[in-house]
């Protein structure tokens, strides 16, 4: 088998049957393990009998660690990059040490292995095969919104906060409130579930008891179809308002992210 300077190495994000063969042969194999927090990762070495010798890398030293990892693989030693749970790089550190060791010739290797964003999406019925993953979306309510339209015509995916979800989901209940969204939980563990429904019933659900575990969301694409049972009682206020129907396609489209196009064809053969 190939030897590589750098291996990026995939641990289970919750269920430890998760753990390839190839990754436990890799973290022995290797001279360092460079990992989030060395207290976790202990835990995954001991149950699979690792002995190998951990560094912290993290996003607070990750700068100073580049030239420390590139000394010793100058001096022939191999290297693992391990994240708290799942695969590194996805919301954790490790950008800019790959970046470095590229730069300096060093050879890389990633190893298939356990994802939340995968392993989540994988159990959803979706329109279409595109997605766009935004890792954790923005704090500030109007970026939010802001975001979400911009991608309306795809399902949009991200990480959340057990402490934010409830607020996540409000906003979307309250800009958006036609999309469906999905929210996964304690992804492969024992109270791993998934669940789909409007954003007001998720927040109604999660509402019940403290929210814990790693989180993943996806806002599914609009449902670009006008419904009159939807929308037929906005559209009469609008018009007893005298607007026209350029301007009602232009409300309801930044209102509730349908199509400002289809909105208007709807109001046109509906007279």
């Amino acid at each position: 088998m190939r030897e590589f300077d750098f291996y990026i190495v995939p641990t289970p994000i919750g269920n430890l049957g998760d753990m390839s063969n190839r990754a436990i042969e890799v973290l022995k194999s290797v001279d360092i393990i460079a990992c989030e927090d060395s207290r976790n990762t202990q835990k995954l070495l001991n149950h699979f009998s690792i002995g190998t010798k951990c560094i912290s890398y993290h996003k607070f030293n990750e700068r100073e660690r580049v030239s420390k990892f590139i000394e010793l693989i100058n001096e022939g030693k191999k290297i693992a990059l391990v994240s708290d749970a799942g695969t590194p790089l996805f919301c954790d550190p490790g950008a800019v040490l790959v970046r470095e060791l590229k730069k300096n010739g060093k050879t890389i290797t990633a190893l298939a292995g356990a994802n939340a964003v995968v392993t989540f999406i994988s159990q959803i019925p979706r329109e279409c095969e595109d997605f766009i993953f935004v890792g954790f979306l923005p704090r500030i309510k109007t970026q939010i919104i802001e975001l979400v339209a911009k991608y309306s015509d795809t399902d949009i995916v991200f990480y959340e906060s057990p402490k934010r979800l409830i607020e996540t989901l409000k906003i979307i209940e309250q800009e958006f409130p036609e999309k469906q969204v999905s929210v996964g939980r304690e992804l492969t563990k024992v109270f791993e579930e998934v669940i789909t429904d409007t954003a007001k019933n998720l927040s109604v659900y999660f509402s019940k008891e403290e929210v814990k575990g790693e989180i993943v969301v996806m806002i599914h694409r609009s449902n670009s179809k006008i419904g009159v049972d939807m929308y037929a009682d906005k559209i009469k206020l609008l018009k007893s308002k005298n607007f026209s129907d350029k301007d009602i396609s232009i409300i309801l489209s930044e209102l509730y992210d349908v199509s400002k196009n289809e909105v208007y064809s709807y109001l046109v053969n509906s007279k």
